[in-house]
């Protein structure tokens, strides 16, 4: 499956953005979907991820209660909507697509995107 994110961009702190990542070449109802991000200088980490189905969804704890996972298996699309943005959420973000087990781990997601950068400014 191929993986296309988009929706980056700048914004000042406490604004939002709404990434999407359409998904092709594959059956998207099949994986269970995901958002990473990686700032400059630092690892990769866990955003949230959110099963096949739509009905369960995982939170980093930095972002819970700011962001929200969604997916439309009808227009192969998974979505990042995040609110009240802090300097600290700038980074690079990439979704993912994994089969099998629901997890939250970087290593356990077989296709990734290109990335979308996200920078808020303070």
């Amino acid at each position: 499956v191929q993986l296309q994110a988009s929706g980056g961009g700048l914004v000042q702190a406490g604004g939002s953005l709404r990434l999407s990542c359409a998904a092709s070449g594959g059956t998207f109802s099949n994986y269970h979907m995901g958002w990473f991000r990686q700032a400059p200088g630092k690892e990769r980490e866990f955003v949230a991820a959110v099963t096949w189905s739509g009905v369960s969804s995982q939170y980093s704890d930095s972002v819970k209660g700011r962001f929200t996972i969604s997916r439309d298996n009808a227009k192969n699309t998974v979505y990042l909507q995040m609110n009240s943005l802090k300097h600290e959420d700038t980074a690079v973000y990439y979704c993912a697509a994994r089969q099998g087990r629901f997890g939250v781990g970087t290593g356990s997601y077989d296709y990734w995107g290109q990335g979308t950068l996200v920078t808020v400014s303070s």
